[in-house]
């Protein structure tokens, strides 16, 4: 195990959750829309607001901001900010802007880049680097935010490689399990193992869900070709059952026996997902 200096290395979130606390990925397709569809979530009692970071969906950026400012408990959070389609000091600046206007309920998601945010980054007239540059970046990137942004948001970091997994170890305050979408429970635990190979701390895990009973966000099965039998067939643990309770008891033992303590869910399936959500936080 590694031996780390407090004075100069993060301290893993603090937070200890008696239960799975959930995260809900959305994107706006309006000021008005935005405005209902975040009042909504907080009100429905999701802990974090989730925006992706492509150039096909509006920036991740500025508009956490516009939802910091119609509510009050609801963090907001990128998922994840690629890197290297930004600088250092670009990225910290923008930071800054965030935590201030959300009054401290921003959280920085990092990641070292899509596959294909290679051609974004072109589009941006960025670099894209090589895997070790971009991790590097990565590492620069969530370094001077803690530095240099007062207060210092949490910062999550996506992670799947065993080199990844270790650069999260040493630098997250927790860790997206960026695990494929059919990757199985022996998957996770093994992704876990190696970061906690990695830290004397304890650290706490992130995992989206990829499907629900018969539902897929329409990019999984759109884009990547699966379906909810080859995804059961799989094994794959990000696939839950829609039985609220065979569901609710999987992800407590997760968070018992991994410390994977929160779960994303894709905006269009959270009405199919409100019987588990609801069982979860005790309104059944």
């Amino acid at each position: 195990m590694n031996t780390f200096d407090s004075a100069t290395t993060p301290t893993f979130l603090a937070e200890h959750y008696d239960a799975v606390r959930f995260g809900i990925v959305l994107t706006p397709r309006s000021g008005a829309q935005w405005t209902r569809a975040v009042v909504d979530a907080e009100q429905r009692g999701y802990a974090t607001l989730l925006l992706p970071d492509t150039l096909y969906t509006p920036s991740p950026l500025p508009v956490p901001a516009a939802a910091a400012a119609v509510t009050t408990q609801l963090r907001v959070r990128p998922n994840v900010l690629a890197a290297p389609l930004r600088t250092t000091g670009s990225s910290v600046r923008e930071v800054a802007a965030l935590q201030l206007l959300s009054d401290g309920r921003f959280e920085l998601g990092l990641g070292t880049g899509r596959p294909e945010a290679r051609g974004e980054a072109e589009k941006l007239g960025m670099p894209w680097g090589s895997a070790g540059e971009r991790r590097q970046q990565l590492i620069d990137t969530a370094t001077a935010v803690r530095f240099e942004v007062d207060p210092a948001p949490p910062i999550v970091i996506a992670a799947n490689g065993p080199r990844m997994l270790a650069t999260a170890a040493t630098h997250a305050d927790r860790i997206l399990l960026a695990a494929a979408p059919d990757a199985t429970e022996d998957e996770l635990a093994h992704m876990v193992t190696t970061v906690t190979d990695h830290t004397d701390r304890e650290v706490r895990f992130t995992l989206q869900l990829v499907g629900l009973g018969e539902q897929l966000p329409h990019w999984l099965s759109a884009r990547l070709g699966y379906t909810p039998e080859k995804l059961r067939d799989a094994g794959a643990a990000g696939f839950l059952p829609s039985d609220p309770q065979l569901a609710v008891d999987i992800l407590e033992s997760r968070r018992a026996r991994y410390g994977i303590d929160e779960l994303i869910v894709p905006g269009e399936l959270a009405e199919a997902f409100a019987p588990i959500f609801d069982l979860a936080l005790g309104r059944q």
